[in-house]
């Protein structure tokens, strides 16, 4: 069985200072919005619904950043392999707000405190997800 999902990396520029959404999920681990693509939905509609849903923001896509690929057991549907999609959002609407049913919190960061956080806390293999949206918006980033 294989399921898709996607997401994003969100930035917006404030006063001329880039910033970086990161959310903390539902085990206080941070990460980045993403979610199930639903039958019809393009992998890009997919992302952007996802993030509109888990943040309350609207995005447009920049580039895509890279895909995670994983395998997990589910209880009912056996061995499942994930693909993960993940692009460059730039916020362009909406307003910042968690969904309390699949998230702890949403919030901006400078591209520094984002990627400190997710060194400290977030999931590895979100590492090179944020460095290489990082790294399209011209800020290199070190282990």
């Amino acid at each position: 069985m294989k399921e898709i999902s996607a997401g994003g990396v969100v930035y917006r520029k404030v006063g001329g200072r880039l910033q970086i959404q990161l959310i903390q999920d539902r085990y206080g681990k941070i990460s980045l919005p993403k979610g199930k693509m639903e039958p019809g939905e393009t992998v890009e509609e997919t992302a952007l619904r996802e993030i509109a849903e888990e943040t309350g923001l609207k995005g447009r896509i920049v580039a895509p950043v890279d895909q995670i690929k994983y395998k997990y057991h589910n209880e009912t549907k056996g061995m499942v392999n994930k693909e993960v999609h993940y692009y460059l959002v730039e916020a362009v609407g909406g307003k910042l707000q968690a969904q309390v049913e699949e998230i702890r919190g949403v919030d901006w960061f400078t591209p520094e405190e984002a990627w400190r956080r997710q060194k400290q806390s977030g999931y590895d293999n979100n590492d090179r997800i944020l460095a290489g949206a990082l790294k399209l918006l011209g800020i290199p980033v070190e282990g």
